[in-house]
């Protein structure tokens, strides 16, 4: 067990206040009883619990967002709505890119309550939430965005229903005659992603589809594992006909696999995905996706963290679960 403050205040029988203004370095304090205090730290090996302290001094008018991959316009956008609340409640934030590596989120974690923050916007990429429960239980809020770790307790959260989305994707390709599918995904410790694999297989299943098991692989969300995993299949006699890309980048990858390859989109593979959206229109062919609300998932999160910052007694936690919308174009459209 890790000596507290008491406990060196009894080992020396002084006060606790006068531990705590050495260890602070603040307020006057006898050069010997200075001397017995940092003696006695020594001697019970003493660590400071840094998160207690930082959020016990919390005067930060800051908030704190974490996301795996800032060039992605999906968390740019949420990053967008979580700027504009923040700033009309004369707030900034701390942007932080964690790489798709789950050590460096961590990392930023501790940072950022560090750095004494208000309030976490975690999009997630591991698996579990034991690295934010101290956090929390010293009272810091943290609002989970996209993917919902595998947890006990409950926490804010704010995402798109992905299961049904894949389902509506899965429909759709069906419904244009497809029947031969392959699915690509980030890491299935991840919610988006299982839920996202999940739901597609679920629409085959209940069309009496066969599922094809070396159709299906998870990587990350990244282009690619979409390029690498989609190259290898083309590589060998027999092809999917449609792709269930979980995110945009794995399908962008894909489609580098496939045009090289000398195929056409949609003609020999149509591609579905997610968030795939192109304000330019320039991407040809354009693609079928279905597209988050992201600047609203930025602002409901954001909203969330003011509403426990302004009251500070709030215990209860929102679990926010928006409709997703599916925009069908070029790349899943047969030509009839």
């Amino acid at each position: 067990m890790k000596a507290t403050l008491k406990d060196i205040a009894e080992h020396l029988n002084v006060s606790v206040s006068t531990v705590s203004r050495v260890i602070n370095g603040k307020g006057r304090v006898g050069k010997e009883t200075r001397e017995r205090v940092l003696e006695a730290i020594k001697e019970l090996n003493y660590q400071p619990n840094e998160i207690a302290r930082s959020l016990k001094r919390q005067s930060s008018r800051t908030i704190g967002v974490i996301v795996p991959d800032i060039s992605n316009a999906f968390y740019a956008n949420i990053i967008k709505g979580i700027e504009k609340v923040a700033r009309e409640n004369e707030k900034s934030i701390i942007v932080c890119n964690s790489d798709e590596n789950i050590t460096l989120e961590e990392e930023y974690v501790q940072l950022l309550a560090q750095k004494q923050v208000i309030g976490l916007i975690v999009a997630s990429v591991g698996g579990n939430a034991e690295v934010f429960k101290q956090y929390r239980q010293h009272g810091l809020p943290i609002v989970f965005i996209d993917n919902l770790p595998k947890i006990e307790d409950n926490y804010d959260f704010v995402a798109i229903d992905n299961y049904k989305a894949s389902y509506k994707l899965a429909e759709h390709l069906i419904e244009q005659g497809y029947r031969k599918f392959a699915i690509i995904t980030g890491p299935l410790n991840q919610s988006t992603a299982s839920e996202r694999q999940e739901g597609f297989i679920k629409c085959l299943k209940d069309n009496g589809i066969e599922i094809n098991y070396k159709f299906i692989a998870s990587g990350e969300f990244k282009l690619e594992s979409g390029y690498s995993i989609m190259k290898k299949w083309l590589k060998g006699i027999d092809k999917p006909m449609a792709l269930f890309a979980a995110n945009n980048f794995i399908a962008y990858g894909a489609i580098k696999a496939i045009n090289e390859e000398g195929l056409k989109i949609p003609e020999d593979i149509a591609v579905v995905c997610f968030d795939a959206v192109d304000v330019t229109g320039l991407i040809k062919p354009q693609i079928t996706s279905v597209n988050q609300p992201a600047f609203d998932i930025g602002t409901i999160a954001a909203n969330i963290i003011i509403r426990k910052e302004k009251n500070k007694k709030v215990k209860a936690y929102e679990k926010v679960i928006l409709e997703p919308d599916m925009a069908i174009n070029e790349s899943s459209l047969l030509k009839k």
